[in-house]
């Protein structure tokens, strides 16, 4: 795995080896970001990436010029490997790692930082089948919806056909995007009525986006 744009593009991540993570591929993390660069993001954002593993969503939105980026995950030896790539990245001064069961905490404000612009929420696999109201999911979903700012977007990585709200509290899911056997859902906090995030075509692809190589 790699950062794919911005500040520190092309570096290559440390990636555990051995564990029960799910990478996000750099197609899709790339199309989700050409989505989000087309409405402004994440440039000066605070991020918070729940369950992070190798931070790959919090570290490229950081390149990507975020001001902040704090990560979750409850894997002591995910944190150190995290870590291990902050420093790699020299964005320890922008960053914060986080070992806590992020379905207890969700996207815990930090004291210097408060709440958040850009939370990415990427659930095992098993667990992201079902994300209805009262599912493991549902509930981390209306937490989250109390700890971002209006207006902020709530990006959520499930199984491609998950059982999912349209609405979890003042989060309203305004995208969906769909890839292979995985479905990333795009919420609003506070949504007024506005329509798809992104009004370009379905690759999620932007204007003078930088592209991967």
């Amino acid at each position: 795995m790699r950062i794919i744009a911005g500040s520190k593009r092309g570096m290559k991540l440390f990636s555990p080896e051995g564990m029960d993570t799910r990478p996000i591929t750099d197609r899709v993390k790339e199309s989700v970001f050409n989505i989000l660069y087309s409405k402004g993001y994440p440039e000066g954002c605070i991020v918070a990436d729940l369950f992070c593993g190798t931070g790959s969503m919090g570290l490229e939105a950081l390149s990507r010029g975020a001001a902040w980026a704090t990560f979750f995950d409850k894997d002591y030896r995910v944190i150190e490997i995290l870590k291990r790539n902050i420093a790699k990245a020299d964005f320890a001064v922008q960053s914060k790692a986080v070992c806590a069961n992020v379905l207890k905490v969700g996207a815990a404000p930090t004291p210097e930082h408060g709440f958040y612009d850009l939370v990415f929420v990427d659930p095992p696999y098993m667990m992201s089948e079902n994300c209805e109201a009262d599912s493991r999911v549902g509930k981390l979903m209306f937490l989250i919806s109390q700890q971002v700012k209006d207006d902020g977007l709530v990006i959520l990585r499930t199984h491609e056909q998950a059982l999912a709200q349209e609405r979890y509290d003042k989060l309203t899911q305004i995208d969906m995007r769909s890839w292979g056997s995985m479905t990333v859902r795009f919420y609003r906090k506070n949504d007024g009525g506005k329509s798809s995030l992104d009004d370009k075509d379905s690759s999620g692809a932007a204007p003078n986006a930088e592209q991967a190589d």
